[in-house]
């Protein structure tokens, strides 16, 4: 008698998702004209800083080893650049997470990540300059960037809509030391949708 063949564990979904991150404002300011911290109300170059709450893009996947166990690598970023004081700044989090999935049914898949990565906050000036007043260029220049270590733990559904076509609701937290030099907490959530293709179906 023959042993039955033995069903695949292994899987692979790969995903584009929407979403928003927030972080309150550091209370410090940075100078129009030197770019160095200032107090805001002190003088009239110096601009206060702003919160986190922008919208955000994330690419991703995960490789399933088991039914239960695998690895997600991701990269969440803002696409547009928005105000830092006189300065604009994009923010990234790029992370490894260990995957769980402790539900698992055929039109749905219960997620839940842990896992270390890098927030990075870059920063750009935008320069304008002009010969006489006819022609003008803009150029931005990148000024500097801030790397932290990141701590990440996310909790997602994906929802499947054909055999591999899926769209998955999720909720991220972000824990990064040191974010307070750039905004007001160590503390980032991010709310997203993604729309994705999986092969375990």
């Amino acid at each position: 008698m023959m042993a039955p063949a033995a069903h695949a564990q292994s899987a692979v979904d790969i995903f584009l998702g929407f979403g928003a991150g927030f972080d309150s404002a550091n209370s410090s300011g940075i100078d129009n004209t030197s770019f160095l911290s200032c107090v805001p109300g002190s003088a009239s170059t110096c601009q206060a800083l702003p919160s986190m709450n922008g919208f955000f893009m994330n690419i991703g996947g995960d490789i399933m080893f088991t039914d239960k166990y695998g690895v997600s690598p991701n990269i969440a970023f803002m696409p547009s650049q928005p105000n830092y004081g006189p300065l604009q700044y994009r923010q990234m989090f790029i992370d490894v997470n260990g995957q769980y999935e402790p539900v698992r049914d055929k039109k749905y898949v219960v997620q839940l990540q842990g896992g270390i990565g890098v927030a990075r906050t870059s920063f750009s000036y935008n320069a304008s300059q002009c010969v006489g007043t006819a022609v003008c260029s803009n150029q931005t220049q990148p000024v500097g960037a801030a790397n932290h270590f990141d701590l990440h733990f996310g909790a997602g559904i994906q929802i499947f809509a054909t055999d591999h076509i899926f769209i998955k609701p999720q909720f991220d937290y972000h824990f990064v030391p040191g974010l307070t030099d750039q905004f007001g907490s160590t503390s980032v959530a991010m709310f997203s949708v993604a729309v994705g293709y999986g092969t375990r179906r």
